[in-house]
C-alpha cells in the first residue's frame, strides 16, 4: 500500500504565494512518478504539473512561468510552489503518483492521464481571494 498527504494549502490573496507538499509513505520501493492535479467542484480534475525522475518537467498552460513543481526522490516528496496566485487558482489540488518507469512520466500527456495514476492524496485546498 502507498499512502500520498499533501499538505501545504490555504486562503491567500491575489498575488500571493503558496507551497504544497506531497509525502509518499508505505511500500515506496522502485520510487514513483508523480504529479499535480486540481479540481473545482462540477469540473474535470485538472492536470497542473508533472516531473520525471531526470527533473524535467510540464505545466498546463494556466501556470507555466507561475507554479514550479520540484520533488525530492530520497525522500519520496514532491513540491509546487505556486506564486503570483489568481482567484481562478483555487481549487483542491491532488498529489498524484504511479510506479516509476512509464514512458509518459513527466511529459505534457502525463498531465492528461489522471485515471492512469493508481495513488492519490485526500487533497489540499487552496482559496485565492481577490
Amino acid at each position: 500500500q502507498v499512502q500520498l498527504v499533501e499538505s501545504g494549502g490555504g486562503s491567500v490573496q491575489d498575488g500571493g504565494s503558496l507551497r504544497l507538499s506531497c509525502v509518499a509513505s508505505g511500500d515506496t520501493r522502485g520510487g514513483f512518478c508523480m504529479a499535480w492535479f486540481r479540481q473545482v467542484p462540477g469540473k474535470e480534475r485538472e492536470g497542473v504539473a508533472a516531473i520525471d525522475s531526470d527533473g524535467s518537467t510540464n505545466y498546463a498552460d494556466s501556470v507555466k512561468g507561475r507554479f514550479a513543481v520540484s520533488q525530492d526522490n530520497d525522500k519520496n516528496s514532491l513540491y509546487l510552489q505556486m506564486n503570483s496566485l489568481q482567484p481562478e487558482d483555487t481549487a483542491m489540488y491532488y498529489c498524484a503518483a504511479v510506479r516509476a518507469g512509464t514512458y509518459w512520466c513527466g511529459a505534457v500527456l502525463a498531465l492528461t492521464l489522471a485515471p492512469r495514476y493508481g495513488y492519490w492524496g485526500h487533497g489540499t485546498q487552496v482559496t485565492v481571494a481577490s
